[in-house]
């Protein structure tokens, strides 16, 4: 497995920051592998798939979780506010870095990310293809 290590800066989108490294990097597979650092504002959809919580105060990302890929990144975050609490769910943009995320996505070998409609969600899915 390939990794790929950057650092994200103050005022960078954390989702739209990981699409470009997908972009640029080519990512046909990958997984977040570590995610260190803190928002100064924060916006994660709940699991109604609909509502979109906005979060008003800096967080420490505690955890970061998902699939990245050139055709689509399905990423889950859980944030500790600064009374302790924690909050989490599927990020959106408005991720906003604070002072910095150290970012570690490993490339999957072998396999490839693609987007396939599914009659019984409704949504657009993930689909995992083999690629050797």
């Amino acid at each position: 497995m390939k990794t790929i290590c950057t650092r994200l800066h103050r005022g960078d989108d954390l989702l739209l920051s990981i699409r470009a490294l997908a972009k640029e990097h080519h990512i046909p597979a990958g997984v977040v592998l570590s995610a260190v650092g803190c928002i100064s504002e924060g916006r994660v959809r709940d699991a109604s798939g609909v509502t979109v919580r906005e979060i008003d105060e800096p967080c420490e990302i505690v955890s970061l979780h998902g699939t990245v890929s050139e055709a689509r990144c399905h990423l889950h975050i859980a944030l500790s506010k600064e009374d302790l609490s924690t909050v989490g769910g599927h990020l959106v943009e408005g991720c906003v870095i604070n002072t910095t995320c150290e970012l570690v996505v490993g490339v999957l070998d072998g396999w490839k990310i693609g987007v396939e409609e599914d009659a019984q969600t409704g949504y657009d899915e993930l689909i995992f293809e083999a690629t050797k």
